[in-house]
C-alpha cells in the first residue's frame, strides 16, 4: 500500500519509474488489498488486457457519457466494429501528405514568428494532432481552438484522484461536447461524423459519446507523444537526428509512454500471471511499468532507438487495443523529423511544466528555442 500511495503522490506523478521498479521487484502481480491487484511486469500487463475474462467497469465514469470505453462484449463489439471504419490502413495510409503539410505549416508559423522561441506544447504538439483528428471528423477550423481546455477537464476523471471540483468540471466538458456533436450530426458535413450518423446500428448516446472519445484520445496521446519524445531528445544529444522515426517513435513510446496505465475488473474466475483471481477483482494494469520491464527488454531504463524487437504495450493490448494507434504513430514518425529539421539547434529555453497527470503523461509547456 505505501508503494501505491507513493505512485499517486507528487513526486511519484512527476517520475513515477523508480516506484515501478520497486513494484517489480515484488513481483510480476502485486496485491495491494483484497480484491486489489497491480500487474506491474509487461507479461502480467499484456495477460491482463487479453484475457477476456477482464473487462472494462460497466458504469461510465461521468453519467450519459457512454464509450467503448466503459463497454465490454457484445456492446463493445459491435460498436468497435462500426467505429474502425474511421482508420482502416487505407483511410489513415491517405492522411500522410495533410499530416506532413499541417506539421511543415505549424513549423513556418513558429520560425515566421522571428523570435526563434515557442511552446512547443502550444504552438504544435496541440495543434498538429487536433487539426488531424478534426479534419478526419469533420469539424470546422474555427472549431478546433478549444478542445485542449475541454479535453483537460474530461480527462481528470480517468486519474482516479478527481476531486468534486473537477468531476463537475468534467460533467460541464462533457456536456458542452455533446451538444457540440449533436449539432454537427445535424448538419450533416462531410467526414466520419456523417458517416457515423447514416450508420445503423449506434444510438445516439454511444455515438455521441464515441465522438467525444474519438477527438479527445485523437489528440491527447498524440500530443503527450511528441511532447514527451521531444523532451527525450532534448535529453539524450546523441540522439538529436533521426535517421529511422519508425524505431524513434517506438522507443519514445516505450520510455516515456503517453498513457502509463489502465485498469480492468475480473468479470469472471480466471489466473493471472499463475495466480488464481476472483470474480470482481480490480487489477491495476501499469504500461508505464512493462514498458521498462528488464526481464522483457535489456538495459529498459537506457533510451536505444536501435533496440531490437521493441513492441512497446503504450496503446494497450487485445479488445480495447487503441484503435487510433496506427494514425498517432503515423502523425509522430512525421513530425519529428520535420521538428529537428525545421528547428536546427533545437533545445531547451526554460523550465518545463509537467500536468500533474499519472495516466496521461505529458507536459502542460515545454519551452523551446533554435538557432
Amino acid at each position: 500500500m505505501d508503494l501505491f500511495n507513493a505512485l499517486y503522490s507528487d513526486d511519484g506523478r512527476r517520475d513515477p519509474y523508480p516506484v515501478y521498479a520497486a513494484l517489480r521487484r515484488i513481483g510480476p502481480v502485486v496485491e495491494v488489498m483484497d480484491g486489489f491487484l497491480i500487474a506491474t511486469s509487461y507479461a502480467a500487463v499484456d495477460e491482463v488486457l487479453r484475457d477476456a475474462n477482464f473487462g472494462v467497469e460497466r458504469a461510465p465514469l461521468i453519467a450519459d457519457q457512454t464509450s467503448l470505453l466503459t463497454m465490454n462484449p457484445p456492446d463493445h463489439t459491435r460498436v468497435r466494429r462500426l467505429m474502425s471504419g474511421a482508420f482502416t490502413p487505407r483511410r489513415v495510409h491517405g492522411l500522410r501528405d495533410a499530416i506532413a503539410d499541417q506539421a511543415t505549416a505549424l513549423i513556418d508559423a513558429m520560425r515566421g514568428d522571428g523570435g526563434g522561441r515557442a511552446d512547443l506544447m502550444a504552438d504544435f504538439a496541440y495543434r498538429l494532432p487536433v487539426n488531424v483528428i478534426c479534419e478526419l471528423l469533420g469539424v470546422p477550423e474555427k472549431d478546433r481552438t478549444w478542445f485542449r481546455s475541454v479535453a483537460a477537464d474530461s480527462t481528470v476523471v480517468l486519474e482516479g484522484t478527481a476531486t468534486l471540483e473537477e468531476l463537475d468540471a468534467a460533467r460541464s466538458a462533457g456536456e458542452l461536447l455533446r451538444a457540440y456533436f449533436k449539432h454537427l450530426v445535424k448538419a450533416r458535413r462531410p467526414g466520419l461524423i456523417a458517416d457515423l450518423a447514416e450508420a445503423d446500428g449506434l444510438t445516439e448516446g454511444e455515438l455521441l459519446g464515441n465522438l467525444s472519445l474519438l477527438l479527445i484520445a485523437g489528440f491527447e496521446t498524440t500530443s503527450n507523444l511528441i511532447g514527451n519524445g521531444v523532451m527525450t531528445l532534448l535529453e539524450h544529444p546523441f540522439s538529436k537526428s533521426i535517421d529511422d522515426p519508425v524505431a524513434y517513435v517506438e522507443e519514445f513510446l516505450r520510455y516515456d509512454s503517453p498513457v502509463q496505465l489502465t485498469s480492468r475488473i475480473a468479470l469472471a474466475p480466471t489466473v493471472l500471471s499463475g495466480r488464481s483471481v476472483q470474480a470482481g477483482t480490480y487489477v491495476l494494469a501499469l504500461i508505464g511499468s512493462a514498458n521498462r520491464d528488464e526481464a522483457r527488454f535489456d538495459n529498459a531504463d537506457r533510451f536505444d532507438p536501435a533496440r531490437p524487437n521493441n513492441v512497446p504495450i503504450s496503446f494497450g493490448a487485445g479488445a480495447h487495443f487503441c484503435l487510433g494507434a496506427a494514425l498517432a504513430r503515423l502523425e509522430a514518425q512525421i513530425a519529428f523529423p520535420l521538428l529537428l529539421q525545421g528547428l536546427p539547434g533545437l533545445r531547451l529555453d526554460g523550465t518545463p511544466v509537467r500536468r500533474e497527470r499519472l495516466v496521461l503523461r505529458g507536459y502542460e509547456s515545454l519551452p523551446i528555442a533554435w538557432n
